[in-house]
């Protein structure tokens, strides 16, 4: 009985790496054997696509109402805001302004180095032209995509209810919400606080569901990795080594130069000396892959290592380990630059902005769970026209990038935690007294 447990309860990101490499050597298989054999349209056309369709209505059903229940209680929660309005004020505009840099970086390096660069051309054509018809039906990669003033205007909706169904309209849903839980962060009646456990409730209830679909992704992975490897062969395997080394190469960009520059500025702190006494953070961070698993541990490491005033540190770190996600954004604008260039999809410069953009904003509502950024990833790919199907090739790596970018999220808040403290001085005789 405890074994049969124990195997049960064998984990999802293990799970999902053994469905990978199934679908993977399968299709691998078949593409060195039976490249183009009548069987393989078969399977594809009536048993693999299918599966991969339905995991993906799932998500597209539930990433809308996730995504703006987030942002909205993410929003509304920083009410220390009004008894710590400085310090509020100074820790939005570092998240913005550092979180901007990261997928900036992110999205340099892809651009730069091209990882997914160099594939068959005919047969990412192939593939798409395959999924179009299959995929239209929640992708609306048809739609003309505005520009220029126009652009920026069209982030502001003028109807809720319509960009709520439309993919490509996930900056104006993200909009509404912002500005829907600032509104609601500056209302304190019985009523508003009725409203906003309302949305901690849809959250609740969302991220539940969402627990629930993520199950089916070992075997959709299985079935999207077999498509693809029985088109691209072994090239996957040689463009996903080129995705992982750019991706702990933008992290590492991150982590080891605008941190300590951060640091060694704004936060006036020793760079070696904050990472020596923040190291114990980092491999929780590291081991768990979980910034809210990580969250008490940080918090002893500010107050203990790091000496900084309490009231600080634990308003910052607790949005941060919401809200500061700096390692998820930097994954997902490269993951969506990678496969954009994978399947030779071109993207303006205005569309890797609005990727940025929504990439910032979607590290605010990305789920604390394995695989936690997959929807915010899918929803992004096809806002720009991209198969969200195209995700399984990445999801073989993720949970290890997953730890990787989790411990540059935890430490990026405890980075956050320093500059804001250094600004406060008038606080330095209340921590000699808590210490």
């Amino acid at each position: 009985m405890v074994e049969a447990e124990e195997k049960r309860g064998l984990s999802l990101q293990w799970q999902m790496l053994v469905g990978f490499l199934v679908g993977l050597i399968a299709g691998l298989i078949v593409y060195s054997t039976s490249q183009g054999a009548p069987w393989v349209e078969t399977v594809t056309t009536y048993i693999t696509q299918p599966i991969g369709q339905v995991f993906l209505r799932l998500l597209f059903m539930l990433v809308i109402p996730l995504l703006f229940s987030a942002l909205v209680v993410g929003i509304s929660e920083m009410g220390e805001i009004r008894s710590l309005k400085r310090v509020g004020i100074r820790t939005l505009l570092y998240t913005v302004v550092v979180s901007s840099i990261a997928v900036a970086v992110s999205l340099a390096v892809v651009n730069l180095l091209q990882p997914g660069a160099g594939v068959d051309r005919s047969a990412a054509s192939e593939l798409l032209a395959a999924q179009g018809e299959r995929a239209g039906a929640i992708i609306q990669t048809g739609a003309e995509q505005p520009s220029g003033i126009d652009a920026f205007v069209t982030i502001i909706p003028n109807n809720l209810v319509e960009v709520m169904g439309s993919n490509s309209s996930i900056l104006s849903v993200m909009f509404f919400a912002l500005f829907f839980g600032i509104g609601l962060l500056l209302t304190d009646t019985p009523n508003s606080r009725k409203l906003q456990n309302g949305f901690e409730g849809l959250f609740d209830v969302t991220m539940r569901l969402i627990l629930i679909v993520i199950k089916l992704a070992p075997i959709a992975v299985a079935c999207f990795m077999f498509n693809l490897a029985a088109l691209f062969g072994w090239d996957l395997l040689i463009r996903l080594s080129a995705y992982v080394g750019v991706v702990l190469l933008a992290l590492g960009i991150q982590m080891f130069l605008v941190f300590p520059a951060l640091l060694a500025t704004l936060g006036k702190k020793n760079p070696l000396t904050f990472f020596r006494q923040t190291q114990e953070a980092s491999v929780m961070a590291f081991s768990t892959a979980s910034s809210n698993a990580t969250l008490p541990t940080a918090l002893r490491v500010a107050d203990e290592n790091l000496k900084l005033p309490r009231r600080i540190s634990r308003f910052v770190l607790t949005i941060g380990a919401t809200a500061n996600q700096n390692g998820t954004a930097m994954f997902e604008g490269v993951t969506v630059l990678f496969l954009a260039q994978f399947f030779g999809v071109e993207l303006s410069l205005w569309q890797q902005i609005t990727v940025m953009l929504v990439c910032i904003l979607g590290g605010i509502g990305t789920a604390g769970v394995p695989a936690g950024s997959l929807p915010v990833v899918a929803l992004i790919l096809a806002m720009v026209g991209i198969e969200p199907q195209a995700i399984a090739i990445v999801l073989g790596v993720d949970r290890f990038l997953d730890m990787c970018r989790t411990t540059l999220n935890v430490v990026g808040d405890l980075v956050c935690a320093q500059v804001i403290s250094a600004a406060e001085p008038e606080d330095l005789p209340v921590k000699a007294q808590t210490a």
